[in-house]
Order: C-alpha cells, then structure tokens, then sequence
C-alpha cells in the first residue's frame, strides 16, 4: 500500500452533491485547508468539511443567487454576496447572522476580510469596490476607477493596501488610509481573475485571461516577471506559505512558477476542470471545482512537485538545467518585507467619508425594522452536530490539550480506481434507497458519493458522442440533467432544457440507464460489448460528418483570411449561414482587440444578435464577450461622430463614417432591448446579460 501512495502525485478526493440546483461559488478556508463553503442558484450556502460529503451547515436568507462567498482569516465568520448585491456577514460559532450589508447595485464578485480589523472589502459588477466596517451598517469608503466588473480584490498582509482586479485588464493599487489609487499596472491583454500579494516581500501576482501570470513590484511599481505556458485563462494563484514559489492553477493543469528569473518548476495535470480555489496545508494543495450541482476537491502532493531549479521560460522552451543561483528565497535580502501591526486595526486608521457622503445612497436606505426583518428570515441549520462542535465548538472555551492538528490527506493505491469503478458498477445494479427529503439536498447526501464518478467515467469513453461542435448535433435523445438521488432509477427523465450548457455532468444523446438492466431486479438483463459500443457510438457517423464539414469551412475563411484581411474572412464566415463557423472566427478575434475596426462592427452586430437568442450557452458567450468589446472600444467613437456638427463642404470618408456609426447605433439598441429583457432572469445568464446591461446604460440617452 505504501509503495503505491509513493507514485500518486495529484488525485481526487471526493465528488458530491452540494446544491438542490446549480452552485454558482465557492471558497476554501485558507488557514486550515479542511473547510469548504459552497453557494449555490437554490439561494443558500452549505458548509462542508473537505473530505466529507455531509453537510455541517446551511445558512438561509438570501432571496437571489449566492455569487461569492468568502471565509475570514479565523475561520470562524463568513461573508456573502448574492447576485442582487446584498452581502451577509455570519458567526460560524453562535450559527446566526451579524449583518446585512446594502450597497451594490449588481452582482457581487468578491470579497476579502482585512487581516487585522473589523472591515471588509467587495467588489462588484457596478465597477465599484466599497470598504465596510462590520461592526455598522453602511460603507466606510467607495473606490471607483475601474470600467469593467471587478473580478477580484485583496488585502496587503499589513492591511494598509488593496489590490483589485478587472475585467478591464487592469490592476490597480489602492491606499486604504488615503483613500486613493497609488498606480495601476496595464500589462494584461484580457480580463484579470485573480490577485494575491506575497506573504512577506512587496510584490503582487496577478492572473488573466490572457494566459498569463504577472508580478509586480510595489517599491518600483514596474512588472518583474510575466510567466507564460498556460494553456487556458488563469484561475487561480497562491503563494507557497515561505513565498519561495507561486502555483498557478488553470484548467486541469496546476503550474510552479519562480521567477527573477522567470521560470517554471514542474506541471502537474490535475482533472479538476476549472479550479475555482486553492488552499495549502500539510505540504498539500487542495483545489476545488464545480459543475452543475456537483462539487469536486482535489489534492496535489507538494513534497513530489518540484519547487526549485526548473526551466527557463522562452517561448514555451523546457530544459530543465539546475539555474546557478542563491538556495535562499529570491529578493529576500533585496526586497521590503510587509511589518506586521502589533495591534489590530482601528477605524481611525482608515479614511472615513463625509457625513454627507456616508448617508445612504438612494435605493440603499432601509428602516431598522426592515434590517430586522430581513435577519429573522435569515437562519443557519446545523445538520452534522458532530462536526459542528469539532470544527467551531472549541473555539469558545480553553482546552488543556494541545490542539488537534489535520493529518494529510493519504493518497489512494494506484489500482484503486479501476476496483473502485468495478464495485460502482455492481453497487449501480442493486436496488439503491430512496432518501429523498425536503431541501437542502445536501443534508441528506450519504457519506462519499460515487454516482458522479460512474456517471464522468461513462462520459469519457465517448468524447465523440458529446460533440465539440454545439452547432447543428445530431438531434438529442434524453435530457441534459444533473444526477438524480438514485443513480440508476432515471425513468423520470426531465424535459430538455431551453439552454445547452457548455459544461454538463452527463453527455447529450448518451444516459447511462441505456448501459444498465432495466429493472434492478433483472441482473440477467446486461448490455453486452458489441450492444454498449452500437449506444456510444449512436449518432457519431453524423457528428463526423458535420465537423469535416466544418473544417473545410473554416480552412476556407482562414485561406480568405490570409489572403486578403479580417474583414473579407468574416464576411465568408457569415455567407456560409452557419453560426458554428462565426463562433470559431469571433473566439480568436476577441482575443486580439487591436483586429477591431468600425467596418468589422457593421458585420459582427447582426451575429451578434443571433448568438444572443441562441440555445446554446458557449455561444451566449461569445456573443456577450464580443458585445464588450464593441461598447468599450467603439462607444465612444461612435457616440462623438453622431454628436457631431455637420462640416462644411464633401467630405466622402466623414460621410461613410458617420452611415457606419448610424448602423452600428441602431443595431446596439436593438440590441440593448434584448438584453435588457434577458437581465431579469435568474442565474449566471442573467448575471451575465446585467453587466451588459450596465455597459449599455448610455445607449438609453444616445440619440
């Protein structure tokens, strides 16, 4: 057994059920690495112990979908933000809510405890970031200057600096007892995720879209080190606990980065999809991940990831010759280190407002009654009493002992898996008790789940039978749904969904019931090889088809592409009347915003429109990102040539611009119209289409 642990570099811990509908957030507790707090569209928030599938706690109050949630550095409070802007603060150990908080007018994407006092940082999708004192209702200051939603903040390790991100692709440094921006760092080419500040010295690691991670220094204010190699958009960076190395996870890839100079250590593949947190602790890396209704944690083993020495980054070079340099941590003797208060901090030492400003703003104001009411509706219910008192009841009294320290999580033998899909499969076939009860699911949820597992393993043996092309699929069979309480009784199959999501937790035109007797009690009723394989394979002669077809079509725009210019390629893609090849070409173009120009607009707008109404979310998306780019490189343009007084005289190229920006104008507002109706719904749709909305805001006073 200990031979086989000594080859496991990364696994997965668990998979289960957090959410009676889809979770939307999560966070890890950063101290311990052992807590685990979900937010899901059913408007609650569960607690979880990493490891276990039990829920310890739901906390209930929110009217909208939960979007951040956030623990503090003692893990014994947590704070969240709900899609309405409502942010609620909770004592984990007296399980009652301390304060609601009312402020944003959009969607809250994160939030941040200071270090040392009682305040409290969010940002949200209105492109503001606002600092509270806990202990009052009301927010101590505003922070404005980003011009898309902020995706990220972060306080220093001295509590004296906020760092923020932006889908603006800039990151800016703010002084929290000036109450100022100190600079902003431009270097990203897309939205910037995630923000962290180094343990000890003065630098700021920043990951983005473009695939990159940046550190700044924050003596100089200049970047030191940009390291490539990521494949896909960056989600998430955490410093070792010394601050000797930088871990940069993306999707299904945990990257060691150093840098002076910049350099990576060692790539590890992990299958956990698109982290959404990490957390270190026992010489271990924990990551989670959600799809649907299920959440996933993973576990990498930092004693077998290389931390040292490593490859030069040029290009995506890899030659991993030892560097001659000092062993001791990079900067330590060069660089300033954070100085640690040795009190906590105090209101005064922040910048206050006004009392003029610090009235609330208008749609902020609420009566202590209605505070009142709203907190008695809010409520936490404790469903493990076990695990509650372990993890927060000790917290309350001295105890005589030494605390109680976490083990490593062990690592599984490596043929475990194959034995572990094998008992599955016969687990799957046995009748399964029904529990089902009223929400929250996830306290009922037995102890390690395996039906997601059964259900992924099916997925990847047909890869082709999910199709990578959304675009005209072979028409699908049963519903795109998450995983009933029982995993084989699926004969109350759901109604398809007016929305294909990109990520699903089963594949369209496959059930798993199809590779399984039909009735628990037949076990003689099994599919053979030759019957499973004709089941996958079903449809896949026409999804080859489709996607040759869709490859000739795209070596085409690519040969028009090269031959003359952007424009002329697009052009081809829309006369081919497929939305699949336009998708493909706006992908690669929203990437690059320099290919933009106004002609570009009048043809991308009228897609556009169309990929908004599609049923297919990848599309939905690209259309969104594309919508951005034109409001915020083209508004403007657009705007001041219609403003404009006529000039005197022929002025041919004025005129085509100004018929251009006239087409552009009106097609925008069609499209603000569309928007506007999709932002009321419910979820991360129509999260999505309220921050379009905010971009669009000047279209209503345009001409």
């Amino acid at each position: 057994m200990a031979t086989a642990n000594t080859t496991k570099i990364s696994w997965r811990l668990q998979e289960f059920e957090a959410h009676s509908s889809s979770v939307s957030c999560l966070a890890l507790g950063k101290s311990s690495g052992r807590l685990l707090a979900t937010g899901g569209e059913d408007c609650r928030v569960n607690l979880w112990a990493v490891s276990k599938a039990n829920c310890i706690m739901s906390l209930t109050g929110h009217k909208n979908p939960v979007e951040c949630v956030q623990f503090n550095m003692s893990e014994d409070q947590i704070v969240t933000g709900s899609q309405s802007g409502s942010i609620r603060i909770w004592d984990m150990e007296a399980a009652k809510i301390l304060r609601t908080l009312m402020g944003h007018k959009a969607n809250i994407t994160s939030l941040g405890f200071h270090p040392y006092g009682d305040f409290l940082a969010s940002s949200s999708m209105d492109t503001n970031i606002k600092l509270w004192d806990v202990r009052r209702k009301g927010y101590v200051f505003r922070y404005t200057g980003h011009t898309q939603a902020v995706r990220s903040v972060a306080f220093s390790p001295d509590g004296k600096w906020l760092a923020s991100a932006s889908d603006d692709g800039t990151v800016k440094l703010w002084d929290l007892i000036q109450g100022k921006t100190i600079t902003e760092f431009r270097s990203h080419t897309a939205a910037v995720n995630i923000v962290q500040f180094h343990p000890n010295e003065y630098l700021l690691a920043s990951g983005s879209s473009d695939r990159t991670v940046k550190l700044w220094d924050l003596e100089k204010f200049t970047m030191i080190g940009s390291m490539e190699g990521n494949t896909t958009p960056v989600r998430c960076i955490c410093f070792s606990p010394d601050g000797g190395c930088l871990y940069s996870g993306a999707t299904d890839s945990l990257r060691v980065f150093g840098w002076e100079p910049d350099r990576c250590f060692d790539v590890v593949p992990v299958g956990w999809g698109k982290v959404s947190d990490l957390a270190i602790c026992n010489q271990q890396l924990i990551g989670v991940s959600h799809q649907l209704s299920s959440v996933s944690s993973y576990v990498v083993d930092l004693k077998r990831v290389k931390k040292s020495g490593g490859s030069v980054i040029q290009g995506i070079i890899q030659d991993n010759q030892p560097l001659t340099e000092p062993k001791d941590p990079k900067g330590a003797a060069l660089r300033r280190n954070y100085e640690r208060p040795t009190t906590t901090c105090s209101s005064q030492r922040v910048k206050q407002r006004s009392d003029a400003d610090r009235r609330s703003p208008e749609g902020e104001r609420r009566s202590p009654s209605e505070d009142e009411a709203d907190e008695k509706v809010s409520s936490a219910e404790i469903h493990n009493a076990e695990d509650y008192k372990e993890i927060f009841q000790p917290k309350n009294a001295i105890s005589r002992t030494p605390p109680k320290i976490s083990e490593p999580f062990p690592a599984p033998p490596e043929d475990e898996t194959i034995l572990a899909i094998g008992r599955q499969l016969k687990d799957m076939i046995s009748p399964f008790p029904d529990k089902q009860q009223a929400p929250p699911l996830a306290s009922s949820t037995p102890v390690q789940r395996v039906e997601p597992t059964v259900v992924s393993c099916v997925k990847r043996q047909a890869p082709s039978a999910v199709g990578p092309a959304p675009s005209n699929p072979p028409a699908p069979a049963p519903a795109t749904s998450p995983p009933p309480q029982p995993p084989v009784t699926t004969a109350k199959s759901k109604p398809q969904p007016k929305i294909i999501l990109s990520t699903r937790n089963e594949p369209i035109g496959l059930n798993v019931a199809d590779f399984l007797p039909s009735s628990p009690n037949n076990r003689g009723g099994a599919l053979s090889d030759e019957e499973a394989l004709s089941q996958i394979k079903k449809g896949h002669d026409t999804m080859c088809v489709m996607l040759s077809s869709r490859h000739k079509n795209l070596q085409t725009v690519r040969a028009v592409w090269a031959r003359e210019d952007i424009k002329s390629a697009l052009d081809a893609a829309v006369s081919m009347n497929d939305l699949s090849i336009v998708v493909d070409i706006l992908n690669i173009i929203n990437l690059q915003p320099s290919l933009w120009k106004l002609d570009l607009c009048t043809t991308i707008l009228p897609q556009i429109d169309k990929l908004l109404q599609s049923k297919y979310e990848s599309y939905m998306q690209t259309g969104c990102t594309s919508l951005k780019l034109i409001m915020k490189h083209f508004w403007m343009l657009i705007s001041d040539t219609l403003k404009a007084t006529p000039s005197v005289g022929v002025d041919i190229t004025r005129e085509e611009r100004h018929q251009k920006c006239r087409t552009c104008c009106k097609q925008l507002k069609n499209l603000s119209n569309m928007v506007k109706n999709k932002a009321a719904q419910v979820g991360r749709h129509g999260s999505a289409f309220k921050e379009l909305q905010l971009l669009m805001a000047p279209l209503d006073d345009a001409l």
